[in-house]
């Protein structure tokens, strides 16, 4: 086993997972592609070096047709030619290996076919070369190792359904007998496709787990790593856990040194500086915009912090005035009366708004009204399913 370095104070292995394909390109074209470059001609240059270090052909050609880069058949050609060269000695490799080596060297063999498909970023191909290696593995460990490289592919592609089956199938896997390490890379997988569908209650609970024994550094830098968490947590937990995970957490309070935004965000929510908060989220939303695996959910996002700032101040009073929210948040109070009465009317705050006296009065919830409510709801969907039940039994 190699030796292992501090990460500030997550234990990183020297033996890490190589970044198969290389996700910092897939980030690079999403900014590209989507206007949100910062420095535009800087990351087409270090995409181009991207892919021509791996001979990325697909995700090249995926590039041009997104905008992100110009053509240049030359290259192409080069790259086209690099490949070919590869594949057919790969597959000599593996003739050799049926003809006169053992299983092992056939399934090594097998598998690095799909490692060049998957490093070049070749989804379809490097499927089918999966699937053939997966049926040579023995181990278990064997087997979710190829589980995580189809997740990467995915995940590179926005392949929801991709990530999903082999997440899925490592799940399965495990139970089998995964080791601890495998078993925390999963968490941090399944995390990520959470954010990338809107899962952030679960992704949060995924990567807090794994804040302390990050190793997934072939998905993501630990810093990129701990922003997404960080922001997830954000919107997800409750004050008490997220004080004690996130506010308190030291590995993350650590990396929020060089996080400076996420930081601010985070403690003028937690100290209650509204008006911090308001101006730091239009930041932060800058941010999200720019993440690939959030970019889609940035509405969502910055709503649900909206209306969880709302959400904390009015539990602090039974009334206040809408010119002292208005001036909390840093707004004016035509703003905060529109923002509440839209939050208001779709059942997301639990106050009620006094026009005439310009005051917000909270409406706490009854716990055992609420609990009734519920109960004949569901008891209505049980009666009905139960109603249909018996007409398909009559017929």
């Amino acid at each position: 086993m190699a030796d292992k370095e501090d990460q500030g104070n997550v234990v990183v292995d020297d033996d890490t997972v190589p970044s198969m394909p290389n996700m910092a390109l897939a980030q690079l074209n999403f900014g590209l592609a989507s206007g949100q470059s910062e420095d535009k001609a800087a990351d087409q240059q270090a995409l181009l070096d991207g892919i021509k270090a791996d001979n990325m052909v697909p995700f090249y050609k995926a590039c041009v047709e997104a905008g992100s880069l110009d053509m240049d058949a030359a290259l192409l050609k080069e790259m086209e030619e690099a490949c070919a060269a590869n594949v057919e000695k790969l597959g000599a490799a593996i003739a050799d290996a049926e003809e006169n080596l053992g299983e092992s060297e056939i399934r090594e063999a097998l598998l690095a076919r799909a490692d060049h498909f998957c490093t070049i970023a070749d989804k379809d191909e490097a499927v089918t070369a999966y699937r053939a290696a997966y049926d040579k593995a023995v181990s278990v460990g064997q087997k979710m190792d190829i589980c995580f490289s189809l997740i990467r592919l995915g995940l590179f592609y926005n392949d929801g359904d991709l990530v999903k089956r082999n997440c899925d199938r490592a799940e399965h896997l495990l139970e089998e007998g995964g080791d601890w390490e495998r078993r925390n890379r999963l968490k941090v997988y399944r995390g990520m496709y959470a954010i990338t569908v809107r899962d952030f209650s679960k992704a949060a609970s995924l990567l807090l787990d794994t804040v302390s024994t990050f190793t997934c550094t072939e998905l993501l830098t630990y810093q990129h790593f701990i922003g997404l968490t960080v922001l997830v947590s954000l919107i997800s937990l409750d004050r008490p856990t997220l004080k004690e995970k996130v506010v308190d957490g030291p590995e993350i309070q650590e990396c929020l040194h060089e996080l400076k935004l996420h930081k601010t965000f985070l403690m003028a929510l937690y100290n209650c500086n509204y008006s911090q908060f308001f101006s730091s989220l239009l930041e932060i939303e800058s941010v999200v915009l720019r993440e690939r695996y959030m970019h889609m959910h940035t509405a969502t996002f910055v709503r649900e912090a909206r209306v969880l700032a709302y959400r904390q101040l009015l539990q602090s009073y039974r009334s206040v005035t809408l010119d002292s929210m208005a001036a909390a948040f840093g707004v004016s109070t035509a703003f905060m009366d529109q923002e509440l009465s839209r939050f208001i009317a779709a059942g997301r705050l639990n106050c009620k708004i006094n026009s005439v006296d310009g005051v917000v009065e909270s409406t706490r919830p009854d716990a055992k009204n609420m609990q009734y409510k519920d109960t004949i709801k569901k008891g209505d969907i049980l009666l009905n399913r139960i109603q249909k039940l018996g007409q398909i039994l009559s017929m």
